[in-house]
């Protein structure tokens, strides 16, 4: 055995696991291996100047991570912080960033047969943030790509925040 895990290469007929999360009517999920932790709602500290998106940023244990509210991000019609309200915690390459969503669902296997092309729309997610759609049955999820979204200039995350 030479000790490598043969899940973690994604083979065709492979699946992968997302973490499926809530932003007002409409169910999102991101690769699971992004995910670093998941924790409570707690108020961060404002930054001057930030985007509005960008509620601020918090100390996880000596790292300071900027928070992002993906519903004020994505314009949902109301942002209300309640006892489900979270915030993931994402490692994304060099940085950790922290996304506030409305409330964590499951995590969900995929396979490729559940994915289906996102439409080419306008809309306030740039499209090639989206890997596709998800369909199990009466379940529709947006797949993110949430690393490239992070890093898009429009989020006001440089690489130097860290």
């Amino acid at each position: 055995m030479n000790g490598l895990d043969a899940t973690a290469t994604t083979a065709p007929g492979a699946t992968r696991e997302y973490l499926t999360f809530r932003l007002d009517r409409e169910e999102y999920g991101i690769d699971i291996l992004k995910v670093q932790e998941i924790r409570g709602y707690e108020p961060p500290t404002r930054i001057a100047n930030a985007p509005h998106f960008i509620k601020g940023v918090v100390n996880l244990r000596g790292t300071i991570i900027p928070i992002v509210d993906m519903r004020l991000r994505f314009n949902c019609e109301k942002a209300e912080y309640n006892g489900f309200t979270v915030v993931v915690i994402l490692n994304l390459k060099a940085r950790v960033v922290g996304i506030v969503v409305d409330s964590v669902s499951d995590v969900m296997q995929l396979g490729e047969e559940h994915k289906r092309t996102a439409p080419d729309l306008d809309s306030i997610i740039d499209n090639s943030c989206i890997d596709g759609l998800g369909a199990v049955g009466d379940r529709m999820l947006i797949l993110l790509d949430i690393e490239k979204m992070m890093a898009a200039p429009e989020m006001g995350l440089s690489e130097s925040d860290q």
